[in-house]
């Protein structure tokens, strides 16, 4: 096993187990208490964070294989997410969620248009695209969770 993927390992585990013990812990809140809601915005807030950095390994990516075609649009689809990364904080925090959830969502979607070829094959490795993938679905549904047992 290379470093880099140990290291992209040990980040993903590390950083959805926190965000695992935050969405429960938002959970276990009152939902008509003022600390859910704040709860709630800083679930937002560590979402949105890692919404950024699933984001930006793209860009990583695509800056490592610059020969090959297709970067761009990853580059380009990237900047969106790091756009929504960016202003769902800015929301309400169960909007926010909401919004997070859905990109999460969005970008499993591209993790696996990667795969049958619709877009760019030789850019992200084809582990780090079963990997993201799983990963984002995990943390869009622990987005939803709180916003779910809102309602």
């Amino acid at each position: 096993m290379s470093d880099v993927l140990q290291a992209l390992l040990v980040t993903a585990v590390a950083s959805g187990a926190g965000f695992v013990w935050l969405s429960l812990r938002t959970l276990q809140l009152d939902t008509n208490a003022p600390s859910r809601l704040i709860a709630e915005l800083r679930l937002a807030q560590i979402g949105a964070l890692l919404l950024a950095f699933v984001a930006g390994s793209y860009i990583g990516f695509a800056g490592v294989a610059s020969t090959a075609a297709g970067g761009g649009l990853d580059i380009a689809l990237a900047l969106g997410f790091f756009v929504v990364a960016a202003s769902a904080p800015t929301r309400d925090p169960r909007e926010a969620l909401i919004i997070l959830a859905t990109a999460f969502v969005a970008h499993a979607v591209v993790d696996i248009l990667h795969r049958p070829g619709a877009l760019s094959v030789g850019i992200v490795p084809q582990w780090y695209l079963i990997g993201c993938a799983v990963y984002n679905i995990a943390i869009g549904a622990l987005c939803y969770l709180p916003v779910l047992r809102r309602s």
